[in-house]
């Protein structure tokens, strides 16, 4: 090297470069999988004129260098994967700088399976137990977690990690996981229900007996949520009403010790929505019991008739008239509504691991009377069981859309064995957000 030219690399510091994030989950086929951004620089060069590039992978059966897509100018610039089989590898991303100076740092990749339409899918990352969720305008929703108590706001038309996160259990008063299953939303309050059920091997966690609600301020990406109110007596209150009415659900045994949750006989509620043209009757969704307590049994849905006030000053639940639907021998998952009084209702198993039994997506008017009408049967290929509907199109208008999300808690992602659930980074963890056409 000439003396001109030790001198000008001795004039550039040796160039740097950071990961937004080190861990990053795609699936084979996707559209629109989360990106990694990398941030550029060389003491005395334009970041512009920096390189970045992905050199080699650990796993090219997985992903290649090539298959990693680097785009972007300036300090910050964008990878994305394009995965060609289901697994892990660890990718170099490198920058070079104006000298010729390099710098790496390792992207600990994962890809999941191709799953049916992926066109219309997204993934929701940093959770992979979605249970419930609520549009809040603007493309976005909020997402609870059946494994822990915190709220996420999702871009719903993007993969990746949660906008904003909540965790109310200080201010609710635990701290063991409330088993987050229901959730509706009346004007800015969003009521969120607990399981109420035992956990999986029978024991009763009393913060599973938990309603809550949270205030929304704003909305789409600017939403914010306060605490509100909570109310730890709903699994009682349903016990001792059913007793008074002769045991019909048998929720006393439902609920006793030993007893599990996800059985045909069991007690566990994951769907939660307000009766028509109401803000005080809510219906509370069984996936355990069917009603009666045999298999070809119907779904059952409860009424709480004043539900806006047992939550804001802890008075004791009053029952309705219990609504028993055909759902085809499965359960409640989720129901939702519009502001024309139009539900869906996601059907499935009351089983413990369900995730290759059947799945339908079901309309109703909300009248006891009138029988829900099945629009679709659901994927049961896919990894995840599907747990959540965000929002009810208008059911009148052919080719409405609405998207369903997954619990993939129980899934093994990656194909190393491992629950996503059990997964040790949150980027790898992962719901699938899917839009289905519910009218033809």
């Amino acid at each position: 090297m000439s003396m001109g030219s030790q001198a000008q690399a001795a004039s550039y510091g040796t160039p740097s470069l950071t990961l937004s994030a080190s861990y990053l989950s795609g699936a084979v086929g996707a559209s629109g999988d989360p990106v990694v951004n990398v941030t550029v620089a060389q003491s005395g060069a334009d970041a512009g004129a920096l390189t970045v590039t992905v050199t080699r992978s650990s796993k090219t059966s997985v992903a290649t260098a090539t298959d990693a897509s680097v785009t972007g100018t300036g300090a910050t610039r964008q990878v994305d994967v394009a995965a060609r089989g289901r697994g892990y590898a660890d990718l170099t991303v490198q920058v070079t700088g104006v000298d010729g100076q390099t710098a790496t740092k390792t992207l600990h990749y994962a890809a999941s399976a191709a799953v049916q339409r992926s066109a219309d899918s997204r993934y929701l990352t940093g959770s992979s137990d979605a249970s419930a969720a609520v549009d809040v305008g603007g493309g976005y929703a909020v997402v609870a977690d059946d494994e822990s108590n915190t709220l996420r706001l999702y871009d719903r038309s993007a993969s990746g990690a949660p906008v904003r996160t909540w965790d109310f259990s200080s201010r609710i008063g635990v701290s063991k996981e409330i088993d987050i299953e229901g959730a509706a939303r009346v004007g800015d309050t969003i009521y969120w229900t607990g399981s109420l059920g035992n956990n999986k091997d029978g024991e009763y966690k009393s913060a599973r007996n938990t309603v809550f609600t949270t205030k929304v301020t704003g909305s789409g990406a600017s939403t914010t949520l306060a605490y509100g109110n909570s109310y730890a007596k709903l699994r009682d209150n349903l016990v001792a009403w059913d007793k008074a009415n002769g045991n019909r659900y048998g929720f006393a045994a439902g609920t006793a010790a030993g007893q599990i949750p996800k059985q045909i006989d069991g007690f566990n509620v994951e769907g939660l929505e307000f009766a028509p043209g109401s803000t005080t009757t809510a219906y509370l969704g069984f996936r355990a019991p069917l009603a009666p307590a045999v298999p070809g049994g119907k779904a059952l849905l409860v009424p709480v008739t004043n539900f806006d006030k047992m939550v804001a000053s802890g008075a004791s639940a009053v029952f309705g008239t219990p609504i028993e639907l055909d759902l085809g021998g499965l359960s409640v998952r989720d129901i939702r509504k519009n502001a024309a009084n139009q539900y869906l209702i996601v059907a499935g198993s009351w089983a413990a691991d369900d995730n290759s039994d059947p799945y339908a997506l079901y309309s109703w008017d909300g009248d006891p009377a009138h029988a829900p009408v099945k629009r679709l049967d659901l994927p049961t290929s896919d990894p995840g069981g599907w747990e959540s509907v965000v929002d009810v199109p208008d059911l009148s208008v052919p080719g409405a859309r609405a998207q369903l999300i997954t619990d993939d808690g129980s899934a093994d992602l990656y194909g190393d064995g491992v629950e996503a659930k059990d997964l040790t980074h949150p980027e790898w963890k992962k719901s699938r957000a899917t839009w289905f056409t519910v009218t033809g």
